[in-house]
């Protein structure tokens, strides 16, 4: 079975457009090869759908909570990790098409590119055959990891910020390291630091790149 027809039978759906999903396929580094772009685009639309759908879905199974538990719950959900494991799970990665150079490199099995992927493939299942079929698949797909997440999990600077106090140290410090971009598309870099360690993220507000330096020095952190 090719890719296309592997990622046909993931979906659930047999594509009147194809060269949508040979698009989303399709690694920047093999863009151009028989006129196919590469994949961005549609993975710029399948986040935004993606966190749609899963919104109304937090929404319906937990009709009592407010945003401030439905927020880390929706992050954690549609986040690179999350979704890597997803597209792992389901060879997402065996059906793109990569540069042979980058194919060697073990590109394809980066958890990045698996989950950028996986938000194309849902990009373009939603321009092909609209809201309902994505809302079947990602249902499918994410469910388990829908019942697993039984108690809201902590957003990454609260964690961070437990972290610390368990130790007596002092609490994570921000600092905004550049600010650029025009002021309708800003982007911030943003370091935290606790004790001697930090690290850097960069977004497109200040509070996500905060959360997200936070995110990457847990992941530094021991337990």
């Amino acid at each position: 079975m090719n890719g296309l027809d592997a990622a046909q039978a993931l979906l659930g759906h047999d594509f009147s457009r194809p060269e949508l999903l040979a698009e989303a396929l399709t690694h920047r580094s093999a863009a151009g090869a028989k006129g196919v772009g590469s994949n961005e685009r549609l993975e710029f639309i399948g986040d935004r759908v993606l966190g749609l759908v899963v919104a109304e879905w937090l929404i319906e199974r937990f009709p009592n909570e407010q945003e401030g538990k439905l927020g880390p719950r929706l992050a954690a959900l549609v986040s690179k990790p999350s979704l890597a494991a997803i597209a792992e799970a389901h060879e997402v990665g065996a059906m793109l098409s990569v540069a042979p150079g980058e194919a060697k490199r073990g590109v394809s099995t980066q958890a990045n590119v698996m989950a950028d992927a996986l938000e194309a493939m849902i990009g373009a299942l939603y321009l092909d055959a609209g809201l309902d079929a994505v809302k079947a698949f990602i249902r499918r797909v994410m469910t388990d990891v829908m019942v697993a997440q039984a108690a809201p999990p902590k957003d990454p600077k609260t964690a961070l910020q437990e972290w610390a106090l368990k130790r007596a140290l002092p609490l994570p410090a921000y600092t905004v390291v550049s600010q650029s971009g025009p002021s309708h598309a800003p982007l911030f870099v943003v370091r935290v630091s606790v004790g001697n360690a930090s690290a850097e993220a960069k977004a497109g507000a200040k509070r996500a790149a905060e959360q997200e330096a936070a995110r990457m020095l847990l992941e530094e952190l021991p337990e």
